[in-house]
């Protein structure tokens, strides 16, 4: 057999394509603005992560010129070898401060914190415990950890609990959640969480990519937001949604961190993240800190389409962020109203199963700081026409 039949044979992306809603790789050709330009259009971007507006803000793009002019365009090495900089440990600890904890290690990408740090602390002898909505960063990381691996039912902590109850004590054992599900926008309770896992002697990691800028009084995430800021044994965040570009980190004690510093393969053999980016970083770190009325935004404006979504009769499902789902139920669905939406200037993404149960896809927005009353209002209008053509709302 062909290696390659399975390729030749994929034809769903093209049955979609000549339905007119094929809704991936779109282009677009300008900032992640709460308006972009798509094919020459203005759309109101209800597609995007960049919770606090970040990416476009001066201060993060001035540090980012600065840091190329001193530095280059990136470093040519992997950390472990060649390629740490100063700017590299100035950040680690400045997250590490942010974070409340006594250190951090950078990754390239967010998905390779989770796969690095999982794959280097569990083993043979280790179980993982997992909620079946987890990001696929985590059931990878699982994957090339070897240990075992238990899915509980989503945010169900008796499922847990029978798990739990049933493991060896001679085995490591950790629970690996979503501070916040990216799909859904509802949180992990992160305090039940905790206390199942030091009554059954498991460590607890939160992956807290949607949280880390967004969920907490001073925006540290959604351990913040429990109340167990410094208790939580590792916190993995990103750069890529609230914290402006792209890369990861991981926080927690100091001996585990340099633990994964030195054992995390995707650490140790990836090329070490550019130092733009890195300053990108320090220049959103400080002006959460210095702009608190951009949290303040945020929230104002996830507020005010939540309520807006429920008055028109969307089912937007248990969302307590701001992602905000809109439930349409088929994937076909989902393409279409996508699609009738961005031709009527918004841009929004449609999930589809696996990412979501099987019948329940939906289309996915997300909130910016940055989002004036009028975008969201545009946007609103939208939903409505679109919404009654589909027999979605009356």
């Amino acid at each position: 057999m062909d290696l390659f039949e399975k390729c030749y044979a994929f034809k769903e992306d093209q049955k979609v394509r000549e339905m007119g809603i094929y809704p991936y790789f779109r282009m677009i050709s300008s900032q992640q603005d709460p308006v972009v330009i798509m094919d020459g259009k203005p759309l109101v971007m209800l597609g995007s992560n960049n919770y606090l507006g970040l990416t476009s803000h001066p201060k993060v793009k001035e540090a980012a010129r600065d840091a190329i002019s001193r530095y280059g365009a990136g470093c040519a090495g992997s950390r472990f070898l060649n390629g740490t900089l100063d700017i590299h440990v100035e950040l680690e600890e400045k997250l590490a401060e942010f974070m409340g904890r006594d250190a951090c290690i950078v990754f390239s990408t967010g998905f390779q914190a989770n796969l690095g740090t999982i794959a280097s602390i569990v083993g043979r002898e280790d179980t993982i415990f997992i909620d079946k909505f987890n990001h696929a960063s985590i059931i990878d990381g699982c994957r090339l950890s070897y240990g075992a691996v238990r899915k509980y039912n989503h945010n169900d902590m008796n499922h847990l609990e029978v798990f739990l109850k049933q493991e060896e004590e001679k085995r490591g054992r950790v629970i690996i959640v979503d501070g916040v599900f990216s799909m859904e926008g509802d949180l992990a309770p992160v305090q039940e969480l905790y206390s199942l896992a030091r009554k059954y002697g498991a460590r607890l990691l939160v992956d807290d990519a949607h949280g880390v800028g967004v969920m907490g009084n001073r925006g540290r995430g959604t351990c913040e937001h429990f109340g167990l800021l410094g208790d939580v044994d590792l916190i993995v965040g990103t750069f890529s949604k609230s914290l402006a570009t792209v890369g990861g980190f991981v926080v927690g004690d100091r001996e585990v961190i340099n633990w994964i510093k030195h054992t995390a393969r995707t650490l140790i053999f990836s090329a070490s993240p550019p130092p733009s980016t890195m300053a990108s970083v320090i220049a959103a770190l400080q002006i959460i800190d210095e702009e608190p009325e951009l949290l303040s935004q945020l929230w104002e404006n996830t507020h005010f389409m939540m309520k807006e979504f429920k008055n028109l009769g969307f089912d937007i499902g248990s969302s307590e962020t701001p992602i905000i789902p809109i439930v349409v139920g088929e994937d076909q669905a989902a393409f279409i109203m996508s699609r009738k939406l961005q031709d009527s200037g918004v841009f929004v993404n449609p999930v589809i199963s696996p990412a979501t149960p099987p019948g329940r896809a939906l289309i996915r927005t997300s909130y910016m700081a940055t989002h004036r009353r009028e975008h969201l209002e545009k946007a609103l209008e939208a939903f409505r026409q679109v919404g009654k053509e589909l027999g979605l709302i009356s």
